[in-house]
């Protein structure tokens, strides 16, 4: 960005490539969107509430309410009649925009100082009725709570090493956590929005890591 807040952080684990989209902040960045090549991709309002979720299937859109705006399936990808997607537009924030149009073409625009750059993150992932991917493992609240002050336990030892290293305020206030940390905080969140618990948890969950 152009306070020289960290924006969009690209890294790959294994095969898989993974495009993260942060806030504009000095430091805990919130996470706005994460896409992942094997069709699996969220926007998150900025108050953390999931705005846009897809997978190899398809894909939904909801308000901030959490009610669901739009339903869409991506074509050839599921027997009986399918919902198509209509072209999807959102600004996740002044800098930074998502444009979906197809499985194959989700863009993520970066907008700075007069100058873009854009990343295509869609992918073509073929399912076949033969090799349905295993249901998400689904955990109970001890183990997503557990997780949560693992991950905010890590990201304390994180900056602690920060202040130690960098005396000077002004300097460790902008390191951006390891990826790994933001990659996990990621996944937690996921494992939350699949696991059969009350909002109320699953809000204090996403307050922990997101501290």
């Amino acid at each position: 960005y152009q306070s020289g807040n960290l924006a969009i952080i690209i890294t790959r684990e294994g095969d898989q490539v993974i495009c993260i989209v942060q806030e504009d902040e000095p430091r805990a960045a919130r996470i706005r969107a994460l896409f992942q090549s094997d069709g699996r991709s969220t926007c998150y309002y900025p108050n953390g509430d999931e705005w846009i979720n897809m997978s190899i299937h398809g894909g939904q859109y909801l308000d901030q309410a959490g009610n669901r705006v739009r339903r869409w399936m991506w074509p050839n990808l599921s027997p009986g009649p399918q919902v198509q997607l209509s072209p999807i537009f959102i600004s996740l924030n002044r800098h930074v925009g998502v444009r979906i149009l197809a499985q194959d073409k989700i863009f993520v625009s970066f907008l700075a100082m007069g100058r873009q750059a854009k990343f295509n993150m869609g992918t073509k992932v073929q399912v076949s009725a033969a090799s349905q991917l295993p249901p998400p493992a689904r955990l109970g609240e001890d183990e997503l709570l557990l997780l949560a002050f693992r991950v905010r336990i890590l990201q304390l030892f994180d900056r602690m090493r920060g202040c130690l290293n960098f005396p000077s305020s002004e300097q460790w206030n902008k390191m951006q956590p390891p990826t790994y940390l933001m990659t996990q905080a990621v996944k937690i969140l996921e494992l939350c929005m699949a696991a059969d618990i009350s909002d109320e948890l699953r809000s204090s969950i996403r307050a922990i890591v997101n501290a």
